[in-house]
């Protein structure tokens, strides 16, 4: 996958206000109105395969916005199974930026694509707006069993599916096993055994460091997720924080012993430094999403043959709870004139043969069947020292914990992380009091945009 995506979206880029306050009003029905969005013709009520077949051999032309790599060969595929189709593949900026370009299109009633990309954090925002069609009616409903939990529930917002999964993020952890034999480390599978690791390592070298952690909205929410939390409640357009629940304690617990022990290294995720960190051993293990193999085979060369993946450490001993970590969906914005079409490029990337190509061009699927694939499974890493690594990520892929929902101005909520929950990192405020901090200011942007909050 891309470093620039996985940047983006781990740094919780903003998007402009206009898109939240675009999607809220006061619709008598209870559900944002996305009084900014054009008109456009709806999906039928009852499309069938025989009306997505039609749209097929009938052909025509339809643009998508993406900046995920792998699709450039779906695309070239696609069009010489049905030449009579042109699809146009933009790329219109990478998460925040191609988002902002779309809202644009969207207010201006001009420009907006057929298909566009958008990250499962961000999906909801664009869903309440009614910006993005409902694809329950083009079949998407008949998909059940189709793609793994996570990316299956984060496509869904009330009994609308807006999106179907192009990728997924089980996390799992990364680590130099080098360093781990060097220092007589135990892979933790437990967070306080990664506590343990933590202490005996800096102690070992006060160079060297569990991890890197300079705050960053993405970690913490999946690891919120893993613990069982569930912070956030969204019921149409009324949302609910709350850091103080259960599974948010169970982390800040912990992940403040490691602040207090100054054992996290002070490094900032896909900067020089990290790289150079993760290369030379005084960075040990990364915490993070299945789609990190292809980064660290291109960014950190040299760590092959060093690193070697593990399921993520659990909260209790014996448990088998995980979490996402980053992905995206293709969406179909609700101003497309031509959605059978569209409808149909989506089932091919992310269902049928696309989905093949991207994960021979190093995408981490999220459908069951390449999963589940026994050559998928079996393929040895060669950087990982030949450890099949597909093995543990897909694992995972299959205990990711259910329930989590993102706010539907999620995408702001992130914006102001560091001013908020990052101040526990580099000051006296602690984890607790920053996620309170980062709740409160969250409600009162929701209400400011015509949320009921609570």
């Amino acid at each position: 996958m891309a470093i620039t995506r996985r940047r983006a979206l781990l740094l919780g880029a903003a998007l402009t206000v206009s898109l939240t306050a675009g999607a809220c009003g006061s619709g008598d029905d209870g559900s944002a109105p996305g009084a900014d969005a054009p008109a456009a013709p709806a999906a039928s009520a009852a499309v069938s395969d025989a009306d997505i077949q039609k749209a097929l051999d009938t052909g025509g032309s339809i643009t998508v916005w993406a900046w995920e790599p792998t699709l450039k060969q779906v695309v070239a595929d696609f069009q010489a199974k049905y030449p009579k189709v042109k699809v146009n593949l933009v790329n219109a900026g990478t998460g925040n930026d191609q988002y902002t370009a779309l809202q644009n299109a969207i207010k201006a009633g001009s420009g907006v694509p057929d298909v566009a990309q958008v990250e499962y954090y961000a999906l909801p925002q664009f869903a309440l707006a009614k910006s993005v069609a409902d694809l329950s009616a083009l079949g998407a409903g008949k998909l059940d069993g189709t793609f793994t939990p996570g990316p299956w529930s984060s496509v869904h917002m009330g009994n609308g599916i807006y999106g179907l999964p192009m990728d997924s993020g089980p996390m799992a952890l990364f680590y130099n096993k080098e360093v781990f034999d060097k220092y007589d480390l135990k892979v933790p599978t437990t967070w306080d055994e990664f506590a343990a690791d933590a202490e005996k390592l800096h102690k070992a070298n006060p160079k060297a460091y569990i991890t890197n952690d300079t705050g960053d909205a993405g970690f913490t929410t999946s690891m919120i997720w893993q613990a069982g939390g569930k912070p956030y409640t969204v019921d149409g357009t009324t949302v609910g924080i709350n850091f103080a629940e259960p599974g948010t304690q169970k982390f800040t617990a912990l992940w403040q012993k490691l602040i207090d022990g100054k054992l996290l290294a002070p490094v900032t995720s896909w900067s020089d430094a990290w790289y150079k960190g993760l290369g030379d051993g005084t960075i040990a293990t990364l915490v993070i999403g299945a789609w990190m193999p292809a980064n660290l085979e291109s960014g950190v060369k040299a760590g092959e043959g060093k690193w070697q993946v593990a399921p993520m450490p659990q909260w209790e001993a014996g448990g088998r709870s995980t979490a996402e970590n980053g992905g995206s969906s293709l969406a179909i914005p609700e101003a497309s004139a031509n959605k059978n079409l569209a409808y149909a490029f989506l089932k091919y990337a992310n269902v049928d043969e696309g989905v093949q190509t991207r994960v021979d061009g190093g995408a981490f699927p999220a459908t069951t069947a390449q999963l589940q694939d026994p050559k998928f499974q079996d393929k040895e890493f060669p950087y990982f020292g030949g450890q099949k690594v597909n093995q543990v990520l897909a694992e995972s892929a299959s205990q990711v914990v259910s329930g989590w929902s993102y706010l539907p101005f999620q995408v702001y909520a992130n914006s102001i992380f560091n001013d908020t929950v990052g101040k526990a990192y580099t000051s006296s405020t602690t984890l607790q009091d920053g996620l309170k901090a980062w709740q409160d200011a969250s409600l009162k942007y929701g209400e400011e945009q015509g949320f009921t909050v609570k």
